[in-house]
């Protein structure tokens, strides 16, 4: 029986660390999780806020999902969505989903993130 998703992964370019920690930590708020000894030889990083975790490996042919991505539910979107960009990050605003307040964003390497809130 399933019970929860434990964490997301996504893909990053060879390299990319240091710009992803700056969007994870810096403009998304997330915390560096560290990986263990044996995984980090590998590169890439991870990221968690509350029970939430995305986890970013490398693929030496790394090209961006343009469709697919992790969906995070946020609370204070509006404020959210400025914090994102006065750190520089492009937000769109989607209202294609009921009930809903939501926009989506790119990590620097072109990875897509949805962020929603449920309306009251």
């Amino acid at each position: 029986m399933l019970t929860a998703v434990d964490h997301v992964q996504l893909a990053a370019p060879p390299g990319s660390e240091d710009a992803l920690r700056r969007y994870y930590v810096d403009t998304l708020g997330m915390t560096e999780i560290p990986k263990p000894p044996v995984l980090a030889a590998r590169g890439g990083c991870w990221f968690g806020a509350g029970a939430v975790q995305l986890h970013l490996g490398v693929e030496a042919d790394f090209r961006p999902a343009k469709k697919a991505h992790p969906g995070l539910r946020v609370t204070g979107i509006e404020a959210y969505a400025a914090r994102l960009e006065a750190r520089g990050a492009e937000v769109t605003w989607d209202d294609d989903l009921p009930g809903h307040k939501r926009f989506y964003s790119e990590d620097p390497v072109g990875n897509r993130l949805e962020f929603l809130e449920p309306e009251a």
